[in-house]
């Protein structure tokens, strides 16, 4: 995979599926935790995709087929505070406690996509939840942005803008899905949504 390719779910290996074994891991041997991390992470900096690349090629390998956009939407939902605290925003101030709280929220609601599109009166509730918790989180960017000077203030708008244009398009894949079916779909572009989360990185 590169990055050319526009798979969100290369993006979300590293902090959903590698950094929480590695915590673990930690548990048993913190210098070798640390250690795999800074090279993985290192990796991934330079090469992005290498992650997934490994992953895919182990599961090939092992010849067990596995749906990774789906994987790793309900590997989202199981993550502790702790794993996620590499995620979220370190400022103090309430306004940025809010957003990762708004954040963290709208991914638990993600997360619950594989197991819920299936049942279409439970789905069609999730997404009333995904759209509220979308519109809490968009409030919480703005409060933030109050907080947030001159360069830093254009690279808040910036990600709200594409973060808004991906919820667009998930909208969009979700009426394709109720006609055509095509849950994979929607499991991807939700991963694009994880990926343009407003909750870190500002």
């Amino acid at each position: 995979m590169t990055m050319g390719d526009e798979l969100p779910v290369t993006s979300l290996v590293l902090p959903v599926l590698i950094r929480p074994v590695l915590s673990q891991l930690e548990k048993y041997d913190l210098g070798a935790s640390q250690t795999l991390r800074a090279a993985l992470t290192k990796a991934e900096a330079a090469v992005p995709g290498l992650n997934y690349d490994l992953v895919a090629g182990i599961m090939r390998r092992a010849e067990i087929p596995v749906n990774m956009n789906e994987s790793l939407l309900r590997l989202q939902g199981t993550l502790t505070e702790a794993e996620c605290v590499d995620l979220r925003l370190n400022r103090s101030e309430e306004a940025f406690q809010e957003l990762n709280k708004k954040s963290s929220a709208l991914k638990k609601i993600l997360s619950r996509i594989p197991d819920e599109i299936t049942d279409r009166k439970t789905f069609l509730e999730t997404i009333k939840e995904i759209a509220s918790a979308i519109k809490k989180l968009l409030d919480a960017v703005n409060e933030v942005s109050t907080y947030t000077p001159g360069t830093g203030k254009q690279a808040l708008e910036q990600r709200k803008r594409e973060f808004v244009k991906y919820s667009k398009r998930f909208s969009n894949t979700l009426k394709e899905y109720f006609k055509e079916g095509q849950a994979n779909a929607v499991f991807c572009t939700t991963c694009f949504i994880l990926i343009k989360k407003l909750g870190c990185q500002i």
